[in-house]
């Protein structure tokens, strides 16, 4: 699990690595809320939940620093990592 959002690319990776932990993600939520997608079960304990909300927080920080949106952004890693590409698009424009 990376340990630090400093870059874009950290921004990407850190969501590939959520989305390969079996979680249903969204940048507003609360990873102590999250649950696994196959056992509906929660996903994290409350330290391992409480670590991911920090790095969460730094990827907004990273976004709004760079004016990358969010939102777009994640919804773009998800679809490429799901195959969902006939779904409706972020702006982020990501090559990854």
């Amino acid at each position: 699990m990376i340990n630090r959002i400093q870059s874009i690319e950290d921004v990407i990776m850190f969501t590939k690595e959520i989305i390969a932990e079996g979680t249903r993600i969204h940048p507003d939520d609360d990873f102590r809320e999250m649950v696994n997608m196959e056992t509906d079960e929660p996903t994290y304990t409350i330290e391992e939940a409480d670590m991911r909300n920090e790095l969460m927080n730094q990827y907004f920080d990273i976004c709004d620093k760079e004016g990358t949106d969010i939102y777009g952004i994640m919804l773009d890693v998800y679809q490429k990592e799901m195959g969902d590409e006939n779904v409706i698009t972020g702006s982020s424009k990501i090559e990854n």
